[in-house]
C-alpha cells in the first residue's frame, strides 16, 4: 500500500512526460593554424580578430625581381671624420643602392657665431665675465646645440641656466651688430627680433615653482575666487547694458537737462565738481573691480552736476585736444590724471559762463538805453520795474486800517443805537 492507495488515486493518474529532443547542432569545422585544444577552448565563438587565410599574409615578389640582402659598407654625411660602418642592405637584381645614408637628414645642428680676439677685446668685455669662461660657454654652446641644462651640468663654474644663456645671446647679438654695416640689415635675424630676457625668465620661474608648489587648499581658494571674479564681471555687464539701453531711450526720446548757473556767486571747484569719496567707498566694498569701471564712475560723479550740453562740450574739448575719451591704457596714474584734466575742463567752462555774464552786465550799465541785447539778462530791462514807485508794506497796511476806521465813524446828523431801541418787558418783579 502506498500514498495512492491511501488517497483513493489511480496508479496511472498523471501521463507520463515526454522527452524533449534536443536540436541538433551544426558542426562546425576547425580552422586551419588552430589546435583541437584551443579551438575547444572557445567554444565555437567567433574570434576576436577577423581570421585572415595564411596565403595572403605572404607576399610574393614578382617573378622579374630578385631580392637579396647583403652586408655592404656606408658612410654617413653628418660625421665629419669619413667613418666607413656596415649594414644589411636590401639590394634588387645585383644593384645596391646609393647615395646618402638615409637618416643623414635628421642631423640639424644650430649655427654658433665666433668671434676674434679683437671682436672680444671690443665688444664683449664684461667684468662677470673672463675670456676663458667665454670660449668655454661657446665650445659647449656647439657641442650640446644650445641644450642649456646640458651645458650647466657641464660648465666648470658655478653658473645658472639663466647666467648662461644671457652671456651667450647678448654677445652674439653684440657681434652681430658690430660686423652689420646697418642695423636694418640684421633687424630680420632671430636673435635681434626676440631677445633674451634674464629678469623676466627668472620671475617665470619663480612663478611657475610658486604654481606648483601649491596645496590642494589654495588650489581650491584660487578657482573660488576666479569664479567670484567672473560672476562680478556678468553682473558689471549686464548693469552696463541696462544703462546703455536706459540712456539711448533718453536720447530717442530728446531729454535734456537744463543748465542752471547762478550769476550772483562765483564758481568753485567743489561746487562744479563733486567729492568722490562716496565713489570711492562704494568701489571699496567690491572686493575686485575693473579700473575703466571706477573710472567710469568718477566720471559720472564728476558730471552729475553739469547739464547734458556742458558733458558735451567736455568731450568735444578732449577730441581738440587730441585725448581719447577713455585711455586706452587705463592704469591708476592714468585714470586719475584724465580724471583731473576733465574737472578742469569743466571748471574752465563754468569760468567762461561767468566771464560772459559779467561782461554782458557790464555793457548793460554802460548803456543808457533799455533796449534789449543778446546776452543781457530779461530782469535787468524791465522798464516797468524801474519806473515804478516803492512803496512800503507799511503805509500800504496802516492806510487800509484808517480808511475802516473812518467808515465806522458816525455822522454828525446820524440817531445815536439808543433811539432805536425797542422797550424792555415788564416783568414780574416791577409791578
Amino acid at each position: 500500500m502506498d500514498a495512492k492507495d491511501i488517497l483513493g488515486l489511480p496508479k496511472n493518474s498523471f501521463p507520463a512526460l515526454e522527452k524533449k529532443s534536443r536540436p541538433h547542432k551544426e558542426s562546425q569545422r576547425k580552422p586551419d593554424g588552430i589546435s583541437r585544444e584551443v579551438y575547444a577552448l572557445t567554444g565555437g565563438l567567433p574570434a576576436l580578430m577577423p581570421a585572415i587565410d595564411a596565403a595572403h599574409l605572404i607576399k610574393r615578389p614578382p617573378s622579374d625581381e630578385k631580392i637579396t640582402w647583403q652586408w655592404l659598407p656606408f658612410t654617413s654625411s653628418a660625421r665629419k671624420d669619413n667613418l666607413q660602418l656596415y649594414h644589411w642592405v636590401r639590394v634588387v637584381n645585383g644593384v645596391p643602392p646609393t647615395g646618402d645614408y638615409s637618416f643623414a637628414k635628421y642631423n640639424k645642428s644650430v649655427d654658433i657665431i665666433k668671434y676674434t680676439n679683437e671682436e672680444y677685446e671690443k665688444y664683449l668685455t664684461d667684468p662677470i665675465w673672463t675670456k676663458e669662461e667665454t670660449d668655454q660657454l661657446f665650445d659647449l654652446c656647439k657641442r650640446f646645440d644650445l641644450r642649456f641644462v646640458v651645458i650647466a651640468d657641464r660648465f666648470p663654474s658655478s653658473r645658472t641656466v639663466e647666467e648662461l644663456k644671457d652671456r651667450y645671446y647678448s654677445a652674439s647679438r653684440a657681434v652681430l651688430i658690430a660686423r652689420a654695416p646697418s642695423s636694418g640689415n640684421v633687424a630680420a635675424h632671430p636673435l635681434m627680433k626676440e631677445s633674451y630676457n634674464v629678469t623676466q625668465e627668472i620671475e617665470r620661474k619663480r612663478a611657475l615653482s610658486m604654481v606648483l608648489s601649491q596645496t590642494r587648499q589654495q588650489e581650491r581658494r584660487d578657482e573660488e575666487v576666479l569664479v567670484e571674479a567672473k560672476t562680478i564681471a556678468e553682473l558689471r555687464m549686464h548693469a552696463k547694458a541696462a544703462e546703455e539701453s536706459q540712456l539711448a531711450i533718453a536720447s530717442n526720446s530728446g531729454a535734456e537737462v537744463t543748465e542752471r548757473t547762478i550769476p550772483d556767486e562765483t564758481v568753485s571747484p567743489s561746487m562744479v565738481v563733486p567729492d568722490n569719496t562716496a565713489t570711492l567707498a562704494s568701489l571699496r566694498t567690491l572686493h575686485v573691480y575693473l579700473r575703466t569701471y571706477a573710472l567710469n564712475q568718477m566720471v559720472q560723479a564728476a558730471s552729475s552736476s553739469a547739464g547734458l550740453r556742458t558733458i558735451k562740450r567736455v568731450e568735444q574739448t578732449l577730441q581738440d585736444l587730441g585725448i581719447n575719451l577713455k585711455p586706452r591704457v587705463p592704469t591708476k596714474a592714468v585714470c586719475a590724471e584724465h580724471l583731473e584734466l576733465r574737472k578742469e575742463i569743466l571748471t574752465l567752462l563754468n569760468l567762461q559762463k561767468q566771464v560772459q555774464y559779467k561782461e554782458a552786465e557790464g555793457s548793460s550799465f554802460r548803456d543808457a538805453s533799455y533796449g534789449e541785447t543778446p546776452g543781457t539778462p530779461k530782469r535787468l530791462h524791465r522798464g516797468g520795474d524801474q519806473d515804478r514807485t516803492f512803496i512800503p508794506d507799511s503805509m500800504s497796511f496802516g492806510a487800509e486800517r484808517v480808511g475802516k476806521k473812518d467808515h465806522k465813524r458816525k455822522g454828525p446828523g446820524a440817531p445815536s443805537p439808543s433811539a432805536h431801541k425797542r422797550p424792555r418787558k415788564m416783568k414780574a418783579s416791577d409791578l
